[in-house]
C-alpha cells in the first residue's frame, strides 16, 4: 500500500490504515505499507518493486496524482497490478470504474479482479487517464494553486480554475493530425485525447471513451466567442460538446498537436508549456484492479457501459 500522506487534506494514513490491518486480517493477507515522502520517492519505490521481478499488487493510496506516479514508475513490468484507493479531490480515473465509496472498500480491492487496461504515450510520459493541449490544460495547471484553498474540492477548484481562465485567452492556433489523416490548422479551444472519460473533478471530455478497446477518443474544439464558451460549460461537463459544430470526436491511436508558441499541455493533471505534443495509444499497457464492489466487469459485458459514439450522455 504506498500512501500519499498529503492526500485527503493530510488525513489519508489516519483514514485508510485501519481498513488496512482490518481487511488483512480477515483474510489472513500479509501486506506492506510504505508512505511517500514525495512523488519521486513513490516513482523510485515502486520502480524497484517492478524491477525485483516478484508478483505484486501496488495499491495507491490517494489521489489521480498518486497514480500518475506509479504507473509512471511500473511501465512495462507485468508483476505488477495496480488498484486505486480514492483519497483524492477529483479521483477522476476510477469514475468509469465505480464510485469512491466502491473503490474505498479495501477487502473488496484485496479480493478484486485485475483486468488489462490501455494508456497513452506522450513523450517520456504515461497517462492512463487523459491528455490535452489548450485552454483545458491551462486550467488544469491553474487548478492546483486553488486546491489550496481548504475548502475547495477538485470538482470546485477546476471549476474555479475555469472562470479565472476565461479572463485570458480562450483559444489557440494548432495544427493536429490524427493518425495519417489530413493536418488540421485552425484556431482551437483545445484538443483532447481520452483514455477514459472524466477529468477536472467530472468533466466527461471524452463521454464514450473506454479503456480497453485499444483506441483513443479525440474530442477537437474549434474556437467560439466568449459568450458562446461560457453558455456551454455545463454541456461540455455533461458530456454533451460532441453535438456542437465546432467539436470533431472521432477515434484513433495517435494524435500530433503542433502550436507555433508554447502552449499548455495536460498529461493526467501534469501540466507544462510545449510547442509540439504527440498522445500515442499503448494498448493492454496495464493490470487495474476492478474491486468486488464494482460491476463495470459484467456491465462492459452487458453493454451497459458503451463505447457507442451518439447515445445520450447522462
Amino acid at each position: 500500500f504506498i500512501i500519499n500522506p498529503n492526500a485527503g487534506k493530510g488525513k489519508a494514513f489516519e483514514t485508510v490504515m485501519p481498513k488496512i490491518k482490518e481487511a488483512a486480517a480477515e483474510r489472513n493477507i500479509e501486506f506492506k505499507v510504505y508512505v511517500s515522502k514525495s512523488p519521486q520517492d513513490t516513482h523510485d519505490y515502486c520502480k524497484k518493486i517492478g524491477e525485483s521481478g516478484e508478483k505484486t499488487r501496488i495499491y495507491a493510496c490517494g489521489g489521480d496524482g498518486t497514480i500518475y506516479d506509479i504507473v509512471n514508475a511500473v511501465y512495462g513490468y507485468d508483476n505488477i497490478e495496480f488498484a486505486a484507493v480514492p483519497l483524492g479531490s477529483g479521483n477522476d480515473f476510477i469514475r468509469l470504474f465505480g464510485t469512491k465509496e466502491q473503490f474505498a472498500d479495501i477487502g473488496a480491492q484485496m479480493d478484486g479482479t485485475a483486468i488489462k487496461i490501455d494508456a497513452i504515450k506522450c513523450g517520456d510520459r504515461i497517462a492512463v487517464n487523459q491528455c490535452s493541449m489548450g485552454f483545458d490544460a491551462e486550467v488544469c495547471s491553474k487548478q492546483a494553486d486553488f486546491k489550496k484553498i481548504p475548502w475547495l474540492t477538485g470538482e470546485s477548484a477546476y471549476t474555479a480554475s475555469l472562470v479565472y481562465c476565461l479572463k485570458s485567452k480562450t483559444s489557440n492556433r494548432f495544427t493536429v493530425t490524427i493518425d495519417d489523416g489530413e493536418p488540421i490548422t485552425d484556431n482551437f479551444v483545445f484538443a483532447f485525447c481520452g483514455n477514459s472519460r472524466f477529468y477536472g473533478g467530472g468533466y466527461q471530455a471524452a463521454p464514450y471513451a473506454v479503456p480497453d478497446d485499444g483506441l483513443l477518443d479525440f474530442s477537437i474544439v474549434r474556437a467560439m466567442k466568449l459568450p458562446r464558451l461560457i453558455t456551454q460549460i455545463g454541456n461540455y461537463k455533461k458530456g454533451r460538446h460532441f453535438k456542437w459544430p465546432e467539436t470533431t470526436y472521432v477515434r484513433g491511436k495517435k494524435m500530433t498537436i503542433h502550436s507555433d508558441t508554447p502552449a499548455s499541455v495536460n498529461v493526467d493533471g501534469e501540466c507544462d508549456l510545449v510547442t509540439d505534443s504527440t498522445f500515442e495509444i499503448i494498448p493492454s499497457a496495464f493490470s487495474f484492479v476492478i474491486p468486488t464492489t464494482s460491476s463495470y466487469i459484467d456491465d462492459r459485458k452487458s453493454g451497459i457501459i458503451s463505447d457507442e459514439i451518439g447515445v445520450e450522455v447522462k
